[in-house]
């Protein structure tokens, strides 16, 4: 598995390229304006609720509340960063395939709407997953690791089947998923954790079509020489 932790370095230095520079301040413009809308939009919502007539208890209260908010957001990083890398997925595959592919062997843009329904699709899971993972904040140490493995296992999948579908039917990228689960489970492990740290997770989209344009070469690589065995 040395080629995942390689394709994890690679990642991480193509990401702030030049040619990806573009995509990352629009990737990281639209993902900080959506969390500003939905943080505004929540504190304004749940100060609506309370009556505190005192000024000192108001202000305590509304840094009370702008932390639970940031804490309660924090877990739903992957769910709006799968719905930004949905918007610059094509755009930020087709850098990457540059690097990795001659011209006549580079994926296809996956069609519009397919890419809305496998966004929407991944959206719901991960915000169901986080969700149930922030359930768990009040137990130490378990809420982190279902935090970690859930996103590993849902984000090495979703983000596989993105790329995957570029190369290849929609029916052959799910059987190629489904025969690589456990080397895809590991692969989002590294995306899991990019996902966990502060600040780097808002270029989550980025790192995850880079490392896993990598992931699938080599997987496609694997598959096409067992075959050939077969």
């Amino acid at each position: 598995m040395l080629f995942v932790v390689e394709a994890g370095f690679l990642a991480i230095r193509e990401i702030v390229s030049p040619p990806f520079r573009h995509v990352l301040f629009k990737s990281l413009a639209m993902t900080l304006a959506i969390l500003a809308m939905i943080w505004i939009g929540l504190d304004k919502l749940a100060l609506s609720f309370i009556l505190i007539d005192h000024p000192l208890l108001q202000t305590l209260v509304g840094y009370a509340t702008g932390a639970g908010l940031f804490i309660f957001l924090a877990f739903f990083i992957g769910p709006i960063s799968v719905i930004v890398s949905g918007v610059f997925l094509d755009n930020l595959a087709d850098i990457v395939e540059r690097d990795l592919y001659d011209e006549n062997e580079r994926g296809q843009a996956i069609a519009v709407s397919q890419a809305i329904i496998m966004g929407l699709r991944f959206a719901i899971i991960s915000a169901g997953i986080n969700f149930l993972a922030l359930l768990l904040l009040f137990i130490p140490g378990l809420n982190a690791v279902a935090f970690v493995l859930a996103n590993a296992y849902l984000l090495g999948r979703e983000y596989f089947l993105f790329i995957a579908t570029r190369f290849l039917p929609l029916a052959q990228a799910l059987e190629m998923r489904r025969a690589y689960a456990v080397k895809l489970f590991i692969a989002g492990l590294f995306i899991a954790v990019f996902v966990a740290i502060p600040g780097l997770n808002v270029l989550t989209p980025l790192f995850g079509v880079a490392f896993m344009s990598r992931i699938y070469q080599e997987l496609a690589r694997q598959s096409a020489l067992t075959n050939h065995q077969n």
